[in-house]
């Protein structure tokens, strides 16, 4: 302990020397003499390797392998299911669009059907009653255009026996004034 005590007060350092023999042997692998019980143990722990790799390493890794194989292919084919699947959904969806399309005309084409329908009915019905009202514009113009001629004489008549008098100073008959009046209106 007291060798101790100086090494830690670090006064004292001790020295500890190798022997002689040590130093020229070599690095035992390339000892020419270990080469047989080195060749053996290769084997053996060659050999030991193998068995362990055959029949545990091996088989855990083609099992992996395998069950990755197989998920591998199932997903495969829920890929392929999965695109019949669409592509059967995006074919009805555009089935349904067509169709869909198709009703779209046709209820286009008969609501225009209806409206022009509708539309002729009216416009019949607005030229009939214009015919109507036309025909009894034209009587009404007819029954004041003959009272209007029917007065006509008479105005002519009244405006004649006017003039006479204005120019001659003396009132005309009437036999004279009609039969001049009807003479000029003939």
């Amino acid at each position: 302990m007291a060798g101790e005590a100086q090494n830690q007060a670090g006064a004292h350092t001790e020295v500890i020397e190798v022997p002689q023999a040590e130093h020229g042997v070599g690095f035992p692998p390339f000892d020419a003499s270990t080469f047989a019980s080195q060749l053996l143990w290769l084997a053996i722990t060659f050999g030991l390797f193998y068995w362990i790799m055959k029949n545990v390493a091996l088989p855990r890794i083609a099992g992996i392998l395998e069950d990755r194989r197989d998920r591998i292919a199932g997903d495969l084919a829920e890929a392929d299911r999965l695109k019949r699947d669409t592509d059967e959904a995006i074919a009805a969806y555009e089935q349904a669009l067509a169709e869909a399309r198709a009703k779209a005309r046709g209820i286009a084409h008969d609501t225009r059907e209806k409206l022009k329908a509708e539309n002729d009915a009216r416009r019949e019905k607005a030229e009939a009653g214009i015919a109507t009202k036309l025909s009894e514009a034209e009587a009404r113009i007819a029954s004041i255009k003959t009272e209007a001629l029917a007065q006509v004489g008479e105005i002519a008549t009244e405006t004649s026996s006017a003039l006479v008098e204005a120019l001659i100073g003396k009132t005309p008959t009437k036999t004279d004034l009609n039969k001049a009046v009807k003479a000029a209106m003939e």
